[in-house]
């Protein structure tokens, strides 16, 4: 008579685990989309308690009765770009005043884009205020017919008054910002944060005329109610913004998805770990039968 065979030992090639870490996977994945989703709709709800649905009117400078200024400008611009390209030696600087930096983006075609956008202010010794309206993408939705992909956005406006000071940031004319003031409204530290320093200048980088002017800059300062342009060859590029600022948004956002892959990698291993020791047990209690 052939004895009974003992009951089957569970394995190493046992396809349990297997089952469970791609389960496991899966459900870590479905987790990270649904927390970028949430987050992504998180933001967009507090992004809305300080934007409008439409901008607030932002003042361009007429250009009207304006050719003694404009000549005044074209020629004060010239001048620097000529002592810039001419003694490499020399400290030579340029400072404009709030009305000139308005009376150039209404007038150069390089600064079309800022039009209607922004319009300084005021310049002091210790900051420029800015008023700006922003476009910002609020809460994503299907896109409707004609909009390019499927998904889309509603466009909120940051309307208010930037508190800014200029910098520098590897070859590049950047502003640190101190506070954004709304009416009626408050704009919370870390939406500041992440968009300070804001890159201004950053679309002139490949401008055959700004770029290479911003790259022999050494300092850019607020000096007698004007902003300020130097290059002194005796000073290294005063880097006034650092990369840790630049890159601090993106820091924070994968230091959340980190944190919150790696609470989910505990859970998913803590799950794995009582399966494994459920179906020992129970391949043990069938060896003892």
């Amino acid at each position: 008579m052939t004895p009974p065979k003992a009951p089957q030992q569970a394995t190493a090639r046992s396809p349990f685990a297997g089952c469970a870490i791609f389960i496991a996977a899966v459900a870590m994945m479905v987790f990270l989309i649904g927390f970028s989703i949430y987050s992504l709709f998180k933001q967009s709800d507090e992004i809305s308690k300080f934007t409008a649905a439409k901008p607030i009117p932002i003042a361009i400078q007429s250009l009207e009765d304006q050719e003694p200024r404009l000549n005044d400008l074209a020629e004060k611009l010239e001048k620097f770009r000529q002592d810039l390209n001419s003694d490499a030696d020399a400290e030579v600087s340029l400072a404009l005043t709030a009305d000139e930096l308005n009376l150039a983006i209404a007038a150069y075609p390089a600064f079309e884009d800022l039009r209607g956008t922004l319009h300084v202010a005021q310049i002091d010794s210790e900051s420029l205020r800015i008023l700006i309206a922003f476009p910002l993408n609020g809460a994503p939705r299907f896109a409707k017919d004609g909009e390019p992909g499927w998904i889309a956005s509603d466009i909120r406006y940051l309307n208010g008054t930037l508190i800014a000071r200029p910098g520098l940031f590897k070859k590049e004319v950047v502003i640190q910002i101190d506070a954004i003031e709304v009416p009626g409204a408050s704009v919370p530290p870390p939406f500041i944060g992440q968009m300070s320093p804001y890159r201004i200048a950053e679309r002139y980088l490949t401008d055959p005329l700004l770029g290479p002017a911003m790259a022999k800059l050494t300092r850019v300062s607020l000096t007698d109610g004007k902003l300020t342009f130097t290059r002194n060859p005796k000073e290294n590029p005063a880097d006034l913004i650092t990369n840790e600022e630049v890159d601090s948004a993106s820091r924070r956002l994968f230091a959340a998805l980190g944190m919150a892959a790696t609470l989910f990698l505990i859970f998913a291993a803590i799950v794995i770990f009582f399966s494994l020791r459920k179906k020992r047990i129970a391949s043990s209690d069938s060896s003892n039968t």
